[in-house]
């Protein structure tokens, strides 16, 4: 399988298509901003939107999905650290302590969040999808926009190469006016036999930077690469704290250990760094919200995976050992909307699959199923949606953690969300 080399703008010199918006064009107008990257301050946005990109690099004609065997060995976080640590004040550079602080003065956090946003058949889907995002930031009250987009993984599909970052994140994005954060997806580590690049090579380079830089795969648009300390840490904003885990390159189960000896190449890191973080909310006396977020979803009724059991048992051992339980669990994968609950340790805790931020096609169900569906004594899959792209839209207050899903359809004047749950942070009561 021949690799391509790719143009400057990300694109495949054997068959890319001229684009009618893109990197050059704007970089020309927008040197200031350039140089606000080149001097270590993030960027986020073009500084004059742009329409929508017409034309997309292939990589079905590239590549074949080929499903895996073998896991991969995990990168060490920078630092070493057993818990690896990213503030929200960090990630907008010398703006950091301004946006947190107007954030804690107006009482709650917004956020993005979805997975599965590589689009390997052409840029409609995903461009429905970022329009529809960009569409939060136009608020009446400016505490309602989006602080920034948390990626439950699969940026790029279909083995996670920069020759594929323009067409499926820098591009899609270049309107997002917020920080780009997240976790990679089994797609995002993939290689395949005759690649001599190492595993998540690219998500490295374009999301796990020292100081926010221009990334040779941006073809020229302006959005600087992200700060995080690793594949999986923990993001502190105000009101919330994000435990993003790394769930390795295998279609099904997700895997975040060795699993007492399964996987060798693995270990009990990610593990250890889930009961630390979760234990260091007890020892903070932090009283915001806890999300756990991983690419593979523990459960799924979709007909393209199946759920993750030991990976679960690894996130509950944590849990149990820190006796700390998340507020809500988030992941992708599964291409499709679901929302679950599931009541563990007395506790009830949504377990929400967000995986139709633009890959396509989406997943159906397995069967017509009608909602509220108990699965077991334990677990009830509470909403669905099968034949949407959307996203969600979280908010965070002193008191509670509201999960909205928005399919993309519903255009850019709807604010009104298809499926909302709410947790009240003090007691894990859902409504």
């Amino acid at each position: 399988m021949p690799r391509h080399t790719p143009s400057p703008h990300g694109k495949s010199k054997s068959h890319a298509k001229p684009a009618k918006s893109g990197g050059k064009q704007h970089a020309k107008t927008s040197g200031s901003a350039r140089a606000a990257g080149a001097s270590g301050q993030p960027i986020f946005a073009q500084p004059a939107p742009s329409p929508d990109p017409t034309s997309f690099k292939d990589p079905v004609t590239d590549q074949n999905d080929t499903e895996l065997s073998t896991v991969e060995a995990v990168p060490e976080p920078t630092g070493g650290a057993v818990e690896p640590v990213l503030t929200l004040a960090q990630v907008y550079g010398s703006d950091g302590a301004t946006v947190t602080q107007n954030i804690t003065n107006a009482g709650q956090i917004v956020f993005h969040c979805a997975g599965d946003t590589g689009s390997a058949n052409g840029p409609t889907t995903q461009s429905e999808v970022a329009d529809k995002m960009v569409s939060d930031f136009s608020e009446a009250n400016a505490a309602d926009a989006p602080s920034f987009f948390y990626h439950l993984g699969d940026v790029v599909y279909y083995f996670g190469e920069g020759a594929y970052y323009y067409d499926q994140f820098y591009e899609p994005y270049r309107n997002y006016p917020a920080p780009i954060l997240g976790i990679p997806g089994n797609h995002d580590g993939v290689v395949w036999a005759s690649d001599p690049a190492p595993t998540l090579q690219a998500y490295l380079r374009n999301f796990c930077t020292a100081a926010p830089a221009q990334s040779p795969d941006s073809g020229g648009l302006l959005r600087t690469t992200m700060i995080q300390p690793g594949v999986y840490y923990t993001l502190e904003a105000p009101f919330v704290r994000i435990l993003g885990l790394y769930s390795n390159v295998l279609e099904d189960p997700g895997v975040i250990s060795s699993e007492n000896g399964t996987y060798p190449s693995l270990d009990q890191r990610q593990v250890q760094f889930l009961t630390a973080a979760l234990e260091r909310v007890t020892s903070d006396k932090f009283t915001g919200a806890v999300i756990v977020a991983v690419h593979h979803p523990p459960f799924t009724g979709g007909t393209d995976h199946g759920g993750s059991p030991n990976m679960l048992a690894d996130i509950d051992g944590a849990c149990t050992s820190a006796d700390v339980w998340p507020h809500a669990v988030l992941a992708g994968h599964s291409h499709n909307y679901q929302r679950y609950t599931r009541t563990v340790n007395g506790l009830t805790i949504p377990y929400i699959v967000a995986g139709c931020g633009g890959h396509s096609p989406l997943s159906s169900m397995r069967g017509t199923i009608r909602t509220p569906y108990p699965i077991d004594s334990t677990l009830t899959l509470e909403s669905y949606d099968d034949t949407h792209y959307g996203y969600l839209r979280v908010v965070v207050n002193a008191t509670t953690l509201t999960i909205e899903f928005h399919p993309a359809s519903d255009g850019s004047t709807t604010k009104t969300p298809d499926d909302t749950v709410t947790v009240t942070l003090a007691t894990h009561a859902v409504n």
